[in-house]
């Protein structure tokens, strides 16, 4: 069984209730449930000489490597992408390969994995977009055409595609530490996007006031090597729409031939800067040092192109030549409507000591991008080289089209736009639209760092790279405007899905998430806010996060590797963070249900009696002896007194003060000092109603007007994680406390958190009154007579004319 197997089957234990634990250890005598029980020899992998015990690469650590050089031309008519590649295929592993495997995630033919499984919600509706790709499947198929596969002398090799995966058949087996190389010729038709869905395509502008113009989006458009792991071996899983890709690093050398008046822009680097004119190359060079972005292309330029469109001189074709170095992908962006402009990035790494940040966009998505795109580029590449390292590669993109997000080495593809009016042609955008396009690039950028350079699996696991980057994106999004932006992360913003049904464990795969932006996103997200705020603080989390980063760049590192690099470099144990917040859907909610004050019994009767008094004297008068009106016997008849009507049970006798004075005798000096001790102890009984155990944030306000709030770790709940009681000793007097006062612990239920409990306040909706039935008469613009309603409806056109 796979260890990701066992993980899965782990968490479908916890959510059906069940309390068994890993082998070898069993609980079976009462119903103690150990939150702290180590994870390390028992659900994680044991250590090799590929990954070692500190979550480091170990000794023997090894990667396939592969090249690529390939020549494509888009026909701009038929909407198609011809090409020839050739892959240069490195065996590091030990292994012999029989064959290999390649993805073929964008095979969208009508019968493909991903739209035979795919679902619809019961309700008895669809969308207009969804109308609409049922109808264009009924015309279009796209997926991989006119597949040829032969080796290096132009021999045939034997393939099978299997939906969206190819294998080719090797001649002879694949020694380690041999090479191969295969070339593959294939037609690709593009999907348009808004209509087939994707993660490229293309989108027209081809409404009656727009210039028929199109952007071609090229990802997932070849065909790649599929991964080739120590821990799995290959990655064969086939593409279902959800989980993402996990890649070989390699060289590539790609060529692309598109119309004339077209400008490209890819991962890497322009290998033949000649294609662009003399200007455009002195404003790029200008670029490099510059303050502010530079139009590389013009918005002049970019109308130009679109109102020629092939005539005055445009037509033909042009090849542009790209070359990037350590990838694990390669994309590209095409039109003659892109605006481009371009601003350097120093930073302090002499691999790669300028980035240039890079944006591409038509006219629509002005002026919204002129100002913020390119400058949130620069952004996210300072506060991730903070973090992590300085961004690895010479440049770094930010493409308008109709991919919302998406993510590629060097390449990023980026929605929002300003809006038009239809009557005024007035373009604005929302608050919305300028921080969502500010989000949207820090985030898809971030992916550059991962799983682009530190390469996890996101087919297996969307928490590694989407839960990583949403918290990279949450930390750079503070840093740009504390206020306005509001990325995942925050703890007080996932109490609610923490508290939902339909949810599984964070370490569940890919394709089988339940509301996938919560869980791959921010419940992850949130973990690393907490983790780095409450948990380790900002000095121990940021050395192990960043040596993590550099272990694994450029490697493919497994949550293993995750959790053992954060506890070997921060010095923490925190198997109990990793159990609750990624191998359970147990949620945070910590409840103060008693307080109690006490002091020391200071044995002295003199003290002591008069304290019980004190105490007697607050209770209630009994209701029997406020309501009888009578004087009682002791008042009419005085003879009936005596010495215990003079006395009670507070009394001092002296007896009391022999007593006393014999036990200071006895009493060593420093047990008469402890006697003497004054302080107030306070116990706390906490309650774990959520299940997942926290530290206990613990605000306390006492009667002289300070404050003082203290940090309980979770160990706290080692021995009960249900319900444990904690001591506090001050000379203080407490008036409240608070649980988690600033929020930090995504606390789900906070009426809990105060004692003595609080009012909260809510706001009641009040409901409309239910509309009435529906009325044929009134839409059919009929009218009753009033004199009977028996009579013919009459029309409003009908008693129009009678009134006249």
């Amino acid at each position: 069984m796979r260890v990701l197997g066992r993980v899965v089957m782990w968490a479908a234990l916890a959510l059906l209730g069940a309390t068994a634990q890993a082998s070898p250890i069993v609980q079976t005598k009462g119903d103690f449930v150990d939150k702290f029980r180590q994870l390390e020899g028992e659900d994680w992998p044991t250590p090799t000489d590929t990954r070692n015990a500190a979550g480091a690469p170990g000794h023997r650590y090894w990667q396939q490597k592969v090249d690529y050089r390939i020549t494509a031309r888009l026909d701009e008519a038929t909407r198609t992408i011809s090409a020839s590649e050739t892959f240069t295929y490195h065996n590091n592993s030990p292994d012999a390969l029989k064959y290999l495997w390649l993805l073929l995630d964008q095979n969208y033919k009508r019968d493909h994995i991903a739209e035979r499984a795919e679902t619809v919600s019961p309700g008895g509706q669809i969308s207009m977009t969804d109308v609409r790709k049922a109808m264009r499947y009924k015309e279009w198929e796209g997926g991989f055409n006119n597949l040829k596969v032969t080796d290096a002398s132009g021999r045939a090799l034997k393939f099978t595609v299997v939906d969206t995966l190819l294998r080719i058949d090797l001649p002879t087996a694949l020694a380690s530490g041999g090479v191969v190389t295969v070339k593959i010729d294939f037609t690709l038709p593009m999907p348009e996007t808004r209509v087939v869905g994707g993660r490229s395509g293309y989108e027209c502008f081809t409404k009656p006031d727009q210039d028929g113009n199109c952007i071609f989006l090229g990802a997932q458009w070849f065909p790649r090597a599929a991964v080739y792991s120590d821990y799995e071996g290959w990655h064969n899983k086939a593409f279902v729409g959800g989980g993402e890709f996990t890649l070989e690093f390699g060289d590539y050398d790609v060529s692309l031939t598109v119309p004339a008046d077209h400008v490209v822009s890819a991962t890497g680097e322009l290998a033949n800067p000649d294609i662009l004119s003399a200007a455009q190359r002195a404003r790029l060079a200008q670029a490099r040092t510059a303050k502010e972005p530079v139009y590389i292309v013009t918005p002049d330029e970019a109308l130009a192109a679109e109102k020629s469109a092939g005539k005055n001189g445009a037509s033909g074709t042009r090849t542009w030549r790209f070359t990037a170095k350590n990838v694990r992908d390669f994309a590209f962006a095409s039109s003659r409507k892109f605006v481009w402009d371009a601003m350097g990035v120093k930073q302090d790494d002499a691999a790669v000591p300028l980035v240039m940040a890079m944006s591409f966009y038509p006219k629509e998505a002005r002026p919204l991008w002129d100002a913020y795109s390119t400058k949130s580029i620069a952004h996210t590449i300072d506060v991730y080289s903070d973090f992590a390292f300085p961004y690895p590669y010479p440049t770094a993109q930010s493409i308008n089209g109709p991919v919302g997000g998406m993510e590629y080495p060097m390449m990023t593809f980026n929605g929002p736009r300003p809006v038009k009016d239809k009557k005024t042609g007035q373009l604005t955008y929302t608050e919305r639209a300028k921080y969502g396009l500010i989000g949207v690039v820090i985030h898809e950028v971030g992916h550059i760092w991962f799983p682009m350079s530190v390469n996890s699996d996101e087919r297996q696991w969307t928490w590694m790279d989407e839960g990583i980057n949403s918290f990279l994106q949450f930390e750079a999004e503070k840093r740009w405007d504390p206020v306005k932006t509001r990325g995942r992360g925050e703890p007080r913003d996932i109490t609610e899905y923490m508290i939902s049904r339909d949810q599984v464990p964070l370490m569940t795969h890919s394709d089988s998430l339940l509301q996938f932006g919560n869980n791959g996103y921010s419940k992850p997200a949130t973990a690393m806010v907490i983790l780095r705020e409450t948990i380790l603080g900002r000095e121990l989390f940021d050395f192990a996060f960043k040596e993590y980063s550099r272990r694994w760049r450029f490697k493919r590192p497994t949550p293993y590797d995750f959790f053992r690099t954060m506890e070997e470099a921060s010095g923490v144990d925190l198997d109990w963070f990793w159990r609750g917040w990624f191998y359970t859907t147990d949620h945070v909610d910590i409840s103060l249900d008693k307080v109690v004050q006490a002091r020391l019994d200071t044995r002295n009767p003199e003290v002591e009696k008069a304290w019980a008094k004190d105490r007697d004297k607050t209770a209630p008068t009994p209701l029997t002896a406020v309501r009888n009106t009578e004087p009682p016997m002791i008042d009419r008849d005085p003879k009936t007194r005596d010495f215990y009507d003079e006395t009670d049970r507070f009394t001092v006798t002296a007896k009391d003060r022999k007593d006393y004075a014999a036990r200071l005798k006895k009493l060593e000096p420093e047990q008469a000092a402890a006697l003497a001790f004054k302080d107030n102890f306070y116990h706390f009984s906490f309650r774990n109603i959520g299940g997942l155990v926290m530290p206990v944030i613990l605000k306390l306000d006492y009667a002289d007007g300070s404050t003082e709030t203290i940090r309980i770790p979770a160990e706290l709940w080692r021995y009960n994680a249900k319900a444990v009681t904690w001591q506090h000793v001050t000379p203080k007097t407490l008036k409240a406390a608070e649980v988690d006062p600033l929020w930090e612990t995504a606390d789900a239920d906070r009426s809990n958190n105060a004692y003595p409990r609080r009012i909260e306040p809510t706001v009641l909706k009040v409901r409309d009154d239910p509309a009435g039935g529906d009325n044929r008469m009134a839409d059919s613009e009929l009218e009753v007579s009033p004199d009977s309603i028996k009579t013919r409806p009459v029309k409003k056109d009908e008693k129009k004319k009678d009134d006249e």
